[in-house]
Parts: structure tokens; C-alpha cells; sequence
């Protein structure tokens, strides 16, 4: 199949380099470096996305938040100016569920199919194709993708019409950012009782406190490994989607405000480009206490 990536990034290189060793060709697009691994294996440059939609059957796109998609799709150039019939536009990137669905009714307008189908699992999972990924979206249009997505990802889901899609990746955002903060204060706490850390991790390992976060971004916390993985400028913008959609629903979550504003102390002490398990940092300063050298 003939499918085109737009935003070659810590997440869309190794994206797109799992499509090429599906077999299909690839025609490629990004506003930074070209991967020379990509080019290397087959895929093929293009000027700007019009020109990768024109020859392409199926677009993945996956840049930073709402704007970045929307200049990919209706910008100088963008997918929109293509002729889109019988094609398929999938978003991967993490953006507004409202917009998603503004975006969606452009591009069916204009005669194309669109998916939204934002991923988890981070650097690590879109190296190892491993990633889950939540699609909103016509289920026609899902079935044929799917087979490409399976390249990419292990848990997809069809969520539901345009928009679920992103709005489970905002769920999926503060089930993460409130269970960061959580290991982050139970390990802080430990320490500074005076157990070791590390031995604790490991002990809760095998009880019901057990979870991937724990695994992970538990051991990141003890090793000072704070190299991302996923920013916490991105982080802090999808929690930002999350505060945005609860005043447009009139509700509060409460705890997701409280991490956006750990998330907003580390980011003030300069690390808003650390993986986001460096959200310690922000509970080690309230103790004034280093969880580890």
C-alpha cells in the first residue's frame, strides 16, 4: 500500500520506520531533518503534505498539539489541497477532541475518510511497535487501517466516532500523570523515612500498588534517568486539553489540576524537556529532600 507520513519526530520516525519493514512504500514529510535511516530504507521526501497526499492512499500524521495538525491539513500546501477521495487521513498525534471533530467534517467535506487515532506507550513502544492506539472514526474506514496500525501497535481499539479517540488519549493522560505523581510521593516519602528506595519499588512490585508507571518511571525516579521518553511541555499540554474539556463540560478534576501545576514547578526550575517522570522533582523540592544521588 501506498501510505505517507507527515512529522518525523522522537515518535514518528520510528513509526513510520515500522511501516517501511511492513513492506509499503512511504512518502515522507517533516519540518525538521529528514531520518537518513528512513531514506535509507525507502521512503521517499516530499516538499510538504500536499505532495505526500497526492501520493499516497493512506496520511499518518504526528506532530506536537492542535495547531501543528491543523497547518498540516489546512495550511499552505496541507493534505486539504490534495484531491482526497478514496483517501484516508489518520492523526496520531495528541490534540483537542473538539477540533478533531471540526477537522474531521473538513476533510469528509472535501471527500476524504479521516481517523483519529492518538497512541501510548512512548518512545520505547513506537521503537518496539507496541503502542496502544485509540481511533474514533467510521469502522469502514478503521478496518482498512487496522492492518497498518497492527504494525505499529499491540492494543487498538475502536473507541468510537470521530473525536472518542482523543478523548480517550486525554483519559489515558491523567490515569498517567495522577499515577507518575503517586509513585513520585510514595517513593519520595520512603526515602525520606529512611528506607532505600530502590528496595522499595521492588517490594511493591509484587503487590497490588504494582503497575507499569511503577515499573518504568519508578526505576527512571531511582536512576535520575529523566532523558525523554515523553516531554513534560507535551504532557503539560494534553493535561491542558483535559482542564480545557472539564470547564467546557462544567466539571472539575481536581487531582489533574494539582499534577498540571507539579508539572508547571518543574517546568519553572527548567525542566519542561525531561521525560515526565521527572514530575519527582517537583515533590522532592516540597520535602526538600533528593529521593537518590
Amino acid at each position: 500500500m501506498k501510505l505517507g507520513f507527515v512529522g518525523l519526530g522522537i515518535m514518528g520516525a520510528p513509526m513510520a520506520a515500522n511501516l517501511i519493514k511492513g513492506g509499503h512504500e512511504l512518502a515522507v514529510n517533516t519540518r525538521g531533518t529528514l531520518p537518513t535511516s528512513l531514506l535509507e530504507s525507502g521512503a521517499k521526501a516530499y516538499n510538504n503534505p500536499k505532495e505526500v497526499t497526492e501520493n499516497s492512499d493512506v496520511i499518518f500524521i504526528m506532530v506536537p498539539d492542535t495547531p501543528q495538525v491543523a497547518e498540516v491539513l489546512f495550511g499552505e500546501n496541507g493534505c486539504g489541497f490534495a484531491n482526497l477521495k478514496g483517501k484516508i487521513i489518520v492523526d496520531m498525534s495528541s490534540i483537542s477532541p473538539i477540533e478533531t471533530k471540526e477537522y474531521a467534517k473538513k476533510i469528509n467535506e472535501l471527500g476524504g475518510q479521516y481517523l483519529d487515532a492518538p497512541v501510548s506507550g512512548g518512545e520505547v513502544g513506537a521503537q518496539q511497535g507496541t503502542l496502544s492506539i485509540m481511533v474514533g472514526g467510521e469502522e469502514a474506514s478503521f478496518s482498512k487501517v487496522k492492518p497498518l496500525f497492527e504494525l505499529m501497535g499491540k492494543n487498538i481499539s475502536l473507541v468510537g466516532g470521530n473525536g472518542d479517540g482523543q478523548t480517550c488519549k486525554v483519559a489515558n493522560q491523567i490515569i498517567v500523570a495522577l499515577t507518575i505523581e503517586a509513585v513520585a510521593e510514595a517513593l519520595v516519602f520512603a526515602s525520606k523515612a529512611g528506607a532505600d528506595p530502590a528496595r522499595v519499588r521492588e517490594a511493591l512490585m509484587g503487590g497490588f500498588a504494582s503497575s507499569r508507571i511503577l515499573e518504568v518511571h519508578g526505576e527512571r525516579m531511582v536512576k535520575r534517568t529523566f532523558d525523554p521518553g515523553f516531554r513534560i511541555s507535551l504532557h503539560q499540554k494534553d493535561l491542558n486539553l483535559a482542564l480545557q474539556g472539564a470547564k467546557a463540560l462544567s466539571m472539575s478534576l481536581p487531582n489533574t489540576a494539582t499534577c498540571q501545576e507539579l508539572f508547571n514547578l518543574c517546568a519553572a526550575h527548567g525542566g519542561e524537556n525531561n521525560d515526565h517522570s521527572a514530575l519527582v522533582k517537583a515533590i522532592e523540592i516540597m520535602a526538600n529532600h533528593k529521593l537518590s544521588d
